[in-house]
């Protein structure tokens, strides 16, 4: 498996890829990963220069351990080669894929990567994929996306096309996602890759923020996409796990360790029963305690 395939992925953090100003040292907010945008924020007379930066920043810019994502044009566009050659070039660590619909539309991308990586001498698979999932026909086949590809880490969903083009409107309880996130979720779960939530548009609505983002997690997303510095803070505040989840699922892995050498599958801790099954559960908590900086413990 990819080394970084799997990594902490709590916050995406949208930014234009043809403003220098912005992209130089986004790293200082502290985001897991930021997405340089080709796509939506660059008008079209803009897209040649936008890549020209992209490249630049990519290459000589140091983001301090900050994954570096792109998302390109989508394949209707006559951009979206150039925007892999650049991406690929500058030594991006992956590519967003915008409106997928079908796994050809992943083969698509993996093929214009994989010839990327040779021409710049990359290694073969090293550039990662993620497909963004905006349409109705994207969300039934969420499933076949998530198995499109090795170098498929994650899917996300996007809302703002989405909702267009079911004639809904966004609500704060967020009923009208709710289909649409069961399954996107759902898919990459049983792909066994990781799923990630839409941004919330209102950058100054904090509370909506943040009780969205207790319900994706909940729902069991991995992180959410972010169109402003502001919202990080709230996001990994809602990913931190409480001392309480820390405690226990330092007892689950003990305890189970200690009855695997006594024989013993299934044990109580602190009135609930325990057994194996839960400590992958267990290990994730401690994952995201420990970039949440709240632990520093030896699991």
């Amino acid at each position: 498996m990819h080394p970084s395939k799997n990594r902490i992925r709590r916050t995406m953090m949208f930014l234009n890829a043809h403003r220098a100003s912005l992209v130089k040292d986004a790293y200082i907010y502290k985001p897991d990963s930021v997405i340089f945008d080709l796509e939506d924020a660059v008008s079209e007379n803009q897209k040649d220069s936008a890549r020209i930066q992209l490249y630049n920043t990519l290459k000589y810019s140091d983001y301090k351990g900050v994954e570096r994502l792109v998302r390109i044009n989508g394949k209707e566009s006559s951009h979206w080669k150039e925007d892999i050659r650049a991406s690929v070039a500058g030594g991006c660590d992956g590519i967003r894929i915008p409106k997928c619909e079908y796994k050809s539309d992943v083969a698509l991308v993996e093929e214009e990567v994989r010839k990327a990586e040779l021409e710049f001498q990359r290694p073969i698979g090293s550039t990662l994929l993620m497909a963004a999932i905006e349409t109705p026909m994207g969300v039934i086949n969420a499933l076949e996306l998530s198995q499109s590809s090795e170098r498929i880490f994650g899917i996300s969903i996007g809302a703002g096309d989405f909702m267009r083009t079911m004639h809904a409107n966004r609500t704060s309880e967020g009923y009208e996602m709710l289909a649409a996130r069961s399954q996107l979720v759902l898919a990459a779960r049983a792909a066994d890759i990781m799923c990630f939530d839409t941004v919330h548009t209102d950058v100054d609505d904090f509370e909506g923020l943040r009780k969205d983002t207790e319900l994706i997690k909940n729902m069991g997303f991995d992180g959410k996409s972010v169109i402003s510095p502001k919202q990080i803070s709230v996001i990994h505040q809602v990913f931190t796990p409480s001392r309480q989840e820390i405690q226990m699922a330092e007892k689950t892995i003990y305890g189970v360790e200690e009855s695997a050498k006594e024989g013993i599958g299934v044990l109580v801790v602190d009135g609930q029963m325990i057994d194996i099954a839960m400590v992958e559960g267990a290990r994730r908590v401690l994952t995201l305690a420990k970039a949440s900086g709240v632990y520093r413990g030896d699991l």
